[in-house]
Parts: structure tokens; sequence; C-alpha cells
């Protein structure tokens, strides 16, 4: 009923402008033939507007809301109305008061129709300006000209309600330009000198906004390094494909996967489209499915529909939690729960041949630096030799694919971590050169990255509890830096590599996920203090606490002889490593090692490492100092 009462009250209103204005036409056409002559001007030129605005659903409009399709539309009609008019006139056999008149005919329309749509446009966005001066919290919008004109529409259209005091862009337009009537103040790289001179002005912001959701990793630390000395909240917009169809919309606060320094990493559909056909039907085993990389494994698992979980797991609280997920999110999903070691070699022989897994993620690792480096042993039976295990079982057992997480410390190692990674690697990799020999159904593949950004033990957790816990922040070595991703990223990618591997067949190849750019730890921590709504150094305190055995300043992700190759657009490298070990003679030294452990002799132990990854140089047990893992790199 509403929508009837508004098309007839545009239709009277756009009938009384055409009776106006098609006299008007026809006097400025011929200024002595008079206005209203002859009198049914007024009502020809009414209905034959009315009877072309159909036609282009003029009368349909929102006036307060008309754009450049609602101009068109009236164009349109009356050029159309205009031609019928005039023929009118010849049928009836007037004939036009001169040749000009259906062109000025049709522009009066125009002004007419086009003017009145106009001013109830610009009396609403007055109305609206004048609520935000009221209503709304006073901004600064940081973005390159398209987005922030995006943004400005949806502040224009009361959607967001906010006062814009002035634009800063990122590329472009220059300063003193405009854009919807708003000035643009400067760039963000004079941003600091910019909001300085508005709060002397007495026209201090309340918020930043980011109009580009893009905006991340070093410029945008850069951006909230120079805008944090003011202590003004910095909100951004969402995706757009986060964007909901409803008449309000949430800004975003900052968060920490912004810092990275490289876009957001997405599978495409089509990759899980081949994801699924792997997994889906199939019984998947996950080690170390309650550790933070196993438990997004497992749920990532989970969507794509595998006929049977086995989740193994030490810890009985990790089990328990990881399984109180499943059910409660993929209750469809049937799974087991198994506590167990994967040093324990008969208790894997008789897990492999109960549930027979198809597909295997080893995720289980002792991967706490400094806590490593005090437990070696422990160590070495779990990455090394666990790993072992694992994969012998998996060949043993014929399963179609066994994934191995590693990391980048096992590049050039120096800690008892990496090195221990870096084994699990050669072996991974010489005996996946010999099923493929053997013409074997099982492949093996390593997949290796840098710090993920939440998982246990790492630095982000360690910070956020000592923010909770009032400082101060600890970090290392001010110059120390480190790749980052999150889990989700993270995980997704290592089922990419999966489904790489299993379709492209390259024997002993090792896929290294792309990280983009590192990150300072100290400009992290910085960052981190600032997104708590504090500042570095007056609020919260930093502290250097040195670097410890076996921390490096800077991760590599390749060794120098690694042939890599990008093999996608999201993210992922395959590597071929230079083999320079065997089967025969990596499981010998695997076995020296398992004996030198039990047998707690840890220096034999290091030598053997030595041995098998020469570029590891041990520090003896006895030249070690015991210290405190408040960080861990």
């Amino acid at each position: 009923m509403q929508a009837r009462k508004r098309i007839a009250a545009n239709i009277l209103l756009d009938g009384a402008v055409s009776a106006l204005m098609t006299p008007l036409a026809r006097w400025l056409a011929d200024p002595s033939g008079g206005i209203f002559h002859p009198l049914w001007f007024v009502a020809g030129g009414a209905i034959t507007l009315l009877a072309s605005g159909v036609l282009f659903r003029v009368p349909q409009q929102y006036w307060r809301y008309s754009g450049v399709v609602d101009l068109r539309n009236i164009i349109a009609a009356a050029v159309v109305s205009a031609t019928l008019f005039s023929c009118l006139l010849w049928v009836t056999g007037y004939g036009l008061p001169t040749p000009a008149f259906p062109f000025i005919d049709a522009l009066m329309l125009i002004m007419g129709l086009g003017g009145i749509r106009l001013g109830a446009r610009l009396v609403k966005i007055r109305q609206k300006k004048s609520a935000q001066q009221i209503q709304g919290e006073k901004v600064l919008l940081v973005g390159t000209e398209e987005h922030l004109d995006f943004l400005i529409r949806l502040i224009q259209k009361g959607i967001l309600r906010r006062r814009i005091l002035g634009l800063v862009v990122t590329e472009g337009l220059s300063r003193g330009q405009r854009i919807h009537g708003y000035s643009i103040l400067g760039v963000t790289d004079s941003i600091r000198a910019l909001i300085a001179r508005m709060i002397e002005e007495g026209n201090r912001p309340s918020q930043v906004i980011l109009a580009d959701p893009e905006l991340r990793g070093a410029d945008l630390m850069a951006l909230l390094s120079a805008i944090g000395d003011y202590d003004i909240p910095v909100l951004r917009m969402p995706f757009l494909d986060h964007f909901h169809p409803a008449e309000h919309i949430e800004l975003q606060p900052v968060v920490l996967e912004d810092l990275l320094n490289r876009a957001p990493i997405r599978v495409p559909d089509s990759m899980r489209t081949h994801i699924t056909q792997l997994i889906e039907g199939k019984v998947v085993l996950v080690t170390g499915a309650g550790g933070s990389i196993g438990t997004e494994l497992v749920q990532q698992i989970a969507h794509h529909r595998p006929a049977h979980l086995v989740l193994l797991e030490r810890s009985e609280y990790a089990l328990w939690k990881i399984g109180l997920t499943l059910s409660e999110q993929f209750s469809d999903i049937q799974y087991d729960s198994v506590i167990g070691d994967v040093q324990n070699r008969e208790k894997m022989a008789e897990l492999f041949a109960r549930y027979r897994p198809e597909l295997v993620f080893h995720a289980a690792a002792l991967k706490h630096v400094p806590l490593v480096e005090q437990n070696p042993c422990e160590a070495i039976l779990t990455n090394v030799v666990g790993t072992r295990i694992i994969a012998d079982c998996a060949h043993t057992y014929k399963a179609h694919a066994l994934v191995v997480i590693s990391t980048d410390k096992a590049v050039h190692p120096s800690s008892v971590m990496g090195v221990t990674k870096r084994c699990a690697e050669i072996y991974t990799q010489a005996l996946d050169y010999v099923m493929h020999e053997q013409g074997s159904r099982t492949s093996c593949l390593t997949v290796r990255f840098g710090n993920v950004l939440g998982s246990t033990g790492s630095v982000v957790p360690l910070f956020q509890h000592q923010l909770a816990n009032g400082g101060p922040l600890t970090v290392t070595d001010p110059e120390m830096t480190r790749y980052f991703m999150t889990i989700s990223e993270a995980v997704g990618l290592v089922l990419q590599a999966m489904q790489r591997r299993l379709t492209v067949s390259t024997a002993g190849s090792l896929f290294v996920l792309d990280m983009g750019k590192p990150v300072r730890i100290m400009e992290l921590a910085r960052q981190m203090i600032r997104l708590a709504g504090l500042q570095p150094d007056r609020d919260m305190a930093i502290a250097i606490t040195g670097r410890r055995e076996g921390e490096k300043l800077e991760e590599t992700l390749f060794y120098e002889q690694e042939y890599s190759q990008r093999i996608d657009r999201n993210g992922l490298w395959e590597v071929v490593p230079s083999m320079s070990l065997r089967l025969s003679e990596v499981a010998e030294y695997f076995e020296q090692l398992e004996a030198a452990c039990h047998g707690g002799d840890t220096e034999k132990a290091f030598d053997i490492l030595h041995e098998i990854v020469p570029e590891f140089l041990p520090v003896k047990m006895e030249e070690k100092h015991v210290y405190h893992s408040e960080y861990v790199s």
C-alpha cells in the first residue's frame, strides 16, 4: 500500500512538472506565439510524459536515492515524451512552433524532472549530515580514492554514522582535492604531522577508519605507529565478501593477522573440491591431534567428510578438547580418540593394523625451542624416532599418503628442535624415494613453514599472557625477525600440498609455504601493545632478555642447494632437495640415535645428529646454562 501511494504521488508530481515545462518549452521555442497557445499544451505535455515515463519506470523511482541509472531513465523518458508530443502536434495539424521545439521540450523535461529529484536528494543528504554533526564520531578516513569513495557513500546513506573531518590517501589524488565534498588533507606518510595539526586546531579525530581492507603488513605497521602516538582508536572496513545485505555494517578492529607482510592466503574453491575428492570417504589419522596445528587439521579435514577420523594424542586434556569440538561442530563425523605416544613402536603398529588409515597427517612434535634444548633426548625420541615409526607404519600398512609437518628451523639448524625436524625431513624424503622406486602406493611428503600465529608455545600467546599480567613483554634481541602465518592458512596449504603431491608424482618433493616477508619481533611486540589500547614504553615496557642457545636472528625457508619453484598463486613452493643419504644409512643413524637417547648419552646423540646434518654444530651439555623460557622464537 505504501509503495502504491508513493508511485501515485510520483505520477501526479511528474505530470505537474511536465504540464509546466511543455508550455514553457513552446514559449522558448517561439516567444511571439504565447506561453499557453493552444491551452491543451498543458494536458498534452503531461499525458505524453506519463506514457513514456511508465515505459522507463520513472514513477517507481525513489527521489532521495536517485542516481546515474535514474538520470538515464529520465533522459530517455524526456526524449520519448518530446517525440510523442511533436508527433501529436503534427497529426492534429497544428505543426511545430519551430524546428527546435522537440529539443527544447526534451531539455526542459530533463531539467524539471531531474531537478526535483536532485533537490530531494540534497535535502536528504543535508538532513543526514546534520544528524552526523550531532551524533556521529569525528573521523579521519584513510585509503585509496576508490575505497574512500565507497566508504563516504556508506556514511552519506546513514549506514555508518560518522562525521568526516577529512581524508588521507595512500596513493592517487593529492592534497587539496576533494571527494564528495570532503578535502584530502594529505598522504599516509604525513599522517603523524597531519593529526598533530588537527589537534592543535581543536579538531581532534575520535577515530581513524581504514577504508582499504587490503592495507596490511609493513605499511599498516608504519601507519599504526604514527597514529598510535595520539591514542586514537583505529578501525577498518571489512572485506567486501564479508558484507551482509543489511543497513548496518560493523567496522572491525585491526587484528594481529593484518600485520603479516602479505595478503591473506585463501585456498580457492576449485582446489577445495580436489581436496574433498581425496579425503571424502577415507580413514584419516592425525598425530598430535590436540596441538595447535593438529586441532586445525582435524577441523579442516572434517569439512571434507572423511569416513573415519583417528585422533592420536598423548595429552589426555588436549585429546578430550578436540574430541569435544568434533562432537559439537561435526556430529555426523565418526572418530576415535587414542591416547598414545609416537615413540611407542608396538602401540603405533597396533594402531595402524586396527584402523588401516589411508591418509596420515603427522603433526606430533616437541617444538618449544628452550624446553627442547633442556630435554634433547626426549625431543630426539619424539621428533626423529617417532617420525620414523609413523613413516614405517604408513609404508607397512599401505597408507595412501603421509604428510609430515616441518619447520623453517630445520634449515641450517642451530637448535635441537631444528635439527630433529631436519632429520625427520631427511628420513621422509629418503623413504619416499625408495617407495617410488618400488612402485609403492604410499607417498611421503614434508611441508615446511615458519611460526604460526597463536600456536601453543609461540610468541603471540606469550605476549598476550604478559600483556594480561601487566608486562613487561620480553624480546630476546631487538633485531630478531621471524616468518609468520595464521594456523588456518598453514593447514589449508598443507592440504593443498597433499593434493599436489598425490596428483603430480615427484619423488622426494618437499613443500614450503610462502610466508611473505619476515616480521621484526620487536615491532610485533610494540604493535600488540598498541592493539591492546596501550602505548609502548609508556603504558607497557619491553624488556630485552638476550639470545639463548639455539636461537637465530633470522630464519630461512630454503637451503642454497635446494631447487625450488612456485607451483601456484596461492602461496606454495615445491622443493626438490639434493639427496645426501640413502634410506639404509639414515635408518642406521636413527637406530644409533634411539639407543643413545634410551641410554641417556646426550653427547653421543649430538655427535650422531652432526653426522646426519653436518651444518648443525651442537653445544655440549656442560657448556649450556639454564635459562628461563620467557620467549619462544
